[in-house]
């Protein structure tokens, strides 16, 4: 999975990131589905250890352009873990008490508690992707807000936190056949707006800010994969198997019993 993590201080360019491939794995699509249900039992026995060892906290940020498929992993992915220590955050246009504060202030009261795994679906980079493209801020606001959200989160790394960032990458073929299924299937159209569309212009402007915030915000502490998602199968995959490594290597291990348990019979 190395192969989709960025590198910090890398530059990046999306035109160099196939959103079709699928080399990390030689399976069909059918066996590539039976390893994620492998994959999500293991995960599920993975999140319930982290929950009673209550040391370790996740944040896991999830971000992609419509249609991306940010609903679809934590559908599939994380569908079998305990919904006790696993909730989802999403962060939609700022109420007015929120923007009396500063940007991250919403977004520190969302951050995950110990033996908690919290999904941010969107996230504090809307801060700089939308701010940005629509220009609702200044340049010299949003700039200056990489490495606000660098020592942001190298504050939750150091207080205990695991940080896995997730961007779904999809060309622009993808998406429109996407948004073109939406409206076909009435049991999807409600998912369907006209606003969309006009996001859909913009594409040229999200991507280079997708790529700055990519270049600047991967770090050490707080990496950024970029997943090749065009394939649903393919990016549950690909996350479900880095979740897995990651809470791997924090070698967690069940606490010991309050009491003394020996000798105990139940009648």
């Amino acid at each position: 999975m190395k192969r989709y993590r960025v590198d910090p201080d890398s530059k990046v360019d999306l035109d160099d990131w196939d959103a079709e491939e699928t080399s990390a794995y030689d399976g069909d699509k059918d066996d590539g589905e039976d390893w994620l249900d492998e994959l999500t039992d293991e995960l599920e026995v993975l999140q319930e250890l982290l929950y009673a060892e209550h040391k370790h906290k996740v944040l896991v940020v999830l971000q992609a352009m419509d249609t991306g498929g940010k609903d679809g992993v934590i559908r599939h992915v994380f569908e079998g873990v305990n919904p006790v220590g696993v909730r989802v955050a999403s962060f939609k246009v700022p109420t007015p008490i929120e923007l009396d504060h500063d940007y991250l202030w919403r977004v520190h009261q969302q951050t995950p508690g110990r033996g908690e795994i919290v999904i941010f679906n969107r996230s504090h980079y809307e801060d700089v992707l939308v701010v940005r493209v629509h220009e609702l801020v200044s340049e010299e606001v949003w700039k200056k807000r990489y490495d606000q959200i660098n020592e942001f989160e190298r504050t939750l790394a150091e207080e205990g936190t695991l940080i896995l960032k997730f961007f779904l990458h999809i060309t622009k073929k993808e998406q429109k056949e996407r948004l073109e299924a939406r409206l076909e299937d009435p049991t999807k159209q409600w998912k369907f707006a006209v606003g969309d569309l006009d996001e859909r212009k913009l594409w040229p402007q999200y991507q280079k800010a997708y790529e700055d915030v990519l270049s600047r915000t991967s770090t050490k502490w707080a990496p950024w994969y970029v997943v090749p998602s065009n394939r649903k199968w393919y990016r549950n995959l690909v996350i479900a198997t880095i979740m897995v490594e990651a809470l791997k290597k924090l070698k967690m291990e069940y606490p010991k019993p309050k009491d003394d348990l020996t000798g105990i019979v139940i009648e």
